[in-house]
């Protein structure tokens, strides 16, 4: 059943229609109208230049910050609608925006300036499909592929390199063959895009459900944007414990967290510093003393270098710094760790451990049985609203100035005290209690 577009599409659509012009849906939209999926936005192309289109929609309200590029932006129901003339493009001397754009009135010339076959399809909103490349059988058949020569679509903007292997995840696609070696040969471009542009990609693409079989395929495509990583790659770990190189089981924990940016960056990560940290010890086992903390430090040079916020820059490079803590499964060490990483991070962390282990030998996944009891001690614990912080401790400091401890560090020192008296259960949570306590 073909699925019925916004009515704010369909009058957009009939408005440029009405005053002579030529209107269609194009990009993603028309990508996942033919895969099934609800798209999430709609773009449309037209042969009005934007003059044009600001007249067929006069009295709506337009936003016009992309008129040089040919796109007028219409308000329509509170929500925006990009139109934007088909338009042929200039050279790309930034590896990134076409030094020049031009109009035309011709949809074809339009659609060859795209970067995937699959985003190169026109629909008319009903039953009519402009497709000059073969984006829908390259749809149909699972497959990524360039418009036109690769190489050339790839040096124009690299991060389309990116695109690629991020739809591959997405979408479970395969890439093309010579697009999937253009995207090999090109991979340097990526170096001319910004930090931002790179995260925004990257994330997407550790996100996708296909991501594993992606990035077994790719590796020099994500160390090319991490370097860092380049030496994970084949890094035997001389272990009876892991059964893949440093990179192999790395991307099999990228698989095995929930798809969350922040546990699929962690996992990305957590073994980074294993190559620097190796050592072999007398019984030819490989040792990674203290990767978990260099870890740490490389995902903060790594995603301070991607412009990722704060927020995420600390909680991966927390889940990085513990992702080797053994936790005892008892209320009192799980309300120790919960006090370190914070109630939220608590279960993250413990996924990230699940995986780790489930992508080392059989034997050692067997452990990952041992984190079903730590979250439900860790559940139970915030269900009964045990006290595991000081903002939980029933006395606050202005208590203790109150039963005669002055300000300053010994004030800091006591509370912490009284805290972890209260998780070792020697003292119950009770003000009275605790205050009895500091007088002895």
């Amino acid at each position: 059943m073909r699925q019925q577009i916004p009515e704010t599409v369909s009058y957009a659509l009939a408005k440029l229609r009405q005053a002579g012009f030529e209107a269609w849906l194009v990009g993603g939209c028309v990508r996942d109208h033919l895969m099934g999926r609800t798209p999430s936005d709609y773009d449309i192309t037209t042969s009005a230049e934007p003059s044009e289109t600001e007249a067929a929609f006069a009295g709506e309200r337009l936003i016009e910050t992309g008129l040089k590029h040919g796109t007028v932006t219409v308000l329509l129901g509170g929500e925006p609608l990009e139109i934007t003339t088909f338009r042929t493009e200039g050279a790309y001397s930034d590896g990134r925006h076409p030094d020049s754009v031009a109009f035309t009135r011709s949809l074809r010339e339009d659609l060859a300036r795209r970067d995937f076959t699959m985003n190169a399809i026109a629909w008319d909103g009903g039953e009519r499909f402009e497709d000059p490349f073969g984006g829908r059988a390259d749809i149909a058949a699972g497959c990524i592929r360039c418009v036109g020569d690769p190489r050339e679509r790839f040096r124009e903007d690299g991060l389309r390199i990116l695109r690629a292997v991020r739809f591959a995840a997405a979408l479970g696609f395969e890439v093309e063959e010579e697009t999937a070696a253009a995207a090999r040969e090109c991979r340097g471009m990526l170096a001319r895009i910004s930090g931002e542009r790179i995260y925004a990609e990257l994330t997407k693409l550790l996100t996708g459900g296909h991501v594993l079989p992606v990035l077994t395929a790719y590796p020099e495509i994500l160390c090319e944007v991490i370097p860092e990583l380049q030496a994970t790659v084949g890094f035997d770990q001389r272990s009876p414990y892991h059964c893949y190189d440093v990179y192999g089981h790395t991307v099999r924990v990228v698989a095995g967290v929930p798809a969350s940016a922040e546990l699929r960056l962690a996992a990305l990560l957590h073994d980074a510093a294993k190559p620097a940290c190796f050592s072999l010890g007398e019984d030819g086992r490989g040792h990674f003393y203290g990767h978990a903390e260099e870890g740490a430090l490389i995902a903060e040079t790594v995603l301070r270098r991607l412009h990722a916020s704060n927020e995420v820059r600390e909680r991966v490079t927390k889940l990085i710094a513990r992702h080797m803590d053994q936790i005892h499964p008892s209320e009192k060490a799980v309300k120790r760790e919960m006090r370190k990483v914070g109630p939220a991070l608590y279960f993250d962390l413990l996924a990230l451990i699940r995986a780790d282990n489930l992508a080392q030998t059989p034997e050692c996944a067997a452990r990952a049985a041992g984190i079903d009891v730590l979250e439900e001690i860790g559940r139970r614990i915030l269900e009964e609203e045990q006290a595991f912080t000081l903002a939980q401790l029933a006395v606050k400091g202005g208590d203790l100035m109150a039963a005669g401890i002055p300000a300053g560090p010994k004030l800091g020192e006591t509370l912490d005290k009284l805290l972890e008296l209260v998780i070792e259960g020697e003292v119950p949570n009770e003000k009275e209690a605790l205050l009895k306590k500091i007088k002895m």
